[in-house]
């Protein structure tokens, strides 16, 4: 079993949460991607995380009794047949792009007599291996996501392509931006202020410059991680 340096990790919390102090509002996500039990308990019973990402349904489930009292949103690629592990458990699904995922959670949501809250996915580097909706297709999913009594849509998320150039990535940032303005009015019960998820370990400054809500660190807070078999 890996071991693992704590006081670090507690040192990168610290560290991130000065950094982002002065962007009041903006809230720090840990995710804890193939993180091991111990790791998240220390996140959160030493540190104080009360808010975390999760990229594989089963994963969540398997987190889930380290994350009492913890906030969790879904952020990993979203398939229709893994819908049924978050729809009633999960606090957010932020990264919906199918028109198929938004029925199963329609239909899930209906069928437990619940709202779920989502976020639509926007795919802003138009990256062919990526999900998410296109940046210009964008309005007319939002159009079509607002027929579902079930759904509260709350916000966009993106995750912009790889670069070293800050540039470049408050360029996908910006547009994210722009778009969440440009569609205020489709957001229920948000229209004021949808949110904006974006920004990782290496870009959550320039995405913070570009007024995002949420910053989603991994590897800046647990170290390198220590991949497992996961679905």
């Amino acid at each position: 079993m890996a071991e693992f340096d704590f006081r670090t990790i507690e040192k990168n919390i610290t560290d991130i949460r000065n950094r982002i102090e002065q962007y009041s509002g903006s809230k720090l996500m840990a995710v804890i991607k193939n993180r091991s039990n111990e790791e998240v308990e220390f996140a959160v019973n030493e540190c104080g995380i009360d808010y975390t990402g999760e990229n594989h349904a089963q994963e969540y489930l398997a987190h889930l009794p380290s994350l009492t009292g913890v906030k969790t949103d879904f952020i990993g690629t979203l398939q229709s047949n893994k819908v049924k592990y978050l729809v009633g458990k999960i606090n957010v699904i932020e990264s919906v792009s199918t028109l198929s995922a938004v029925k199963e959670i329609s239909r899930l949501s209906r069928k437990n007599n619940i709202t779920t809250k989502i976020m639509v996915e926007v795919n802003t580097g138009k990256e062919e291996q990526k999900s998410g909706v296109m940046p210009e297709e964008l309005s007319e999913f939002l159009d079509l996501i607002s027929q579902e009594e079930t759904i509260e849509t709350i916000g966009l998320m993106t995750v912009s392509p790889v670069t070293d150039s800050p540039v470049e990535r408050k360029k996908y940032f910006s547009l994210l931006r722009r778009l969440r303005d440009e569609n205020k009015g489709k957001f229920k019960g948000f229209e004021d202020h949808p949110l904006l998820s974006m920004g990782m370990s290496d870009s959550y400054m320039e995405a913070l410059e570009e007024g995002s809500d949420i910053i989603r660190i991994g590897t800046g807070l647990f170290g390198p991680r220590h991949y497992a078999n996961n679905t």
